[in-house]
């Protein structure tokens, strides 16, 4: 959609919608993460695209999460959690937690860490992580997580969230099947 076309629907002090954010910040490309914790419920988690490194010293990351969820109030109130970062072949993975509806952990071969959080099987890569500091911002909290340990897992390509979609295609390929 061209800008004059988003600007025509959000006049000049009009705050965009919500399907404005989505179309509009969709053309920014997210890796994709399961976030799992585990409390005296069991182990729970949730689909995140919102997740970044934000300081070598000390080691910090970044996650956000629907603080009106079911999963992260219960991961916050246990202090750890763990980021699985998914690669391009997962996407059976994704779904699973994507979902309130989700199977998450049923017949799925996962393990606990050492640090009490569970470990999702041939993901790209895991970071343990405590909760630091967690601020509101809208419907969201930001958390940020001191890093306890990180593990690369294997050398696939990331599955990537772009356009609403999985994947990137190239735009003759688009054109192409249209």
């Amino acid at each position: 959609m061209p800008t004059e076309a988003i600007a025509q629907e959000n006049p000049v002090g009009a705050e965009p919608t919500p399907a404005d954010m989505r179309r509009v910040m969709g053309q920014f490309a997210t890796g994709v993460t399961v976030v799992t914790g585990v409390d005296d419920e069991g182990p729970v988690g949730f689909a995140c695209q919102s997740f970044a490194s934000v300081s070598l010293e000390p080691p910090l990351i970044l996650i956000c999460a629907d603080h009106r969820g079911r999963a992260w109030p219960r991961i916050r109130e246990t202090g750890r959690f763990c980021v699985n970062v998914l690669h391009e072949d997962q996407t059976e993975l994704c779904a699973r937690f994507g979902s309130s509806k989700g199977r998450k952990y049923e017949d799925l071969d996962w393990e606990l860490s050492r640090w009490n959080t569970p470990s999702l099987p041939d993901v790209l890569m895991r970071v343990h992580a405590e909760v630091h500091e967690v601020h509101t911002a809208g419907d969201h909290d930001i958390i940020i997580g001191r890093v306890l340990e990180l593990d690369a897992v294997c050398e696939e390509r990331p599955m990537v969230f772009f356009r609403g979609q999985f994947g990137i295609a190239a735009p003759e390929l688009v054109a192409a099947g249209s």
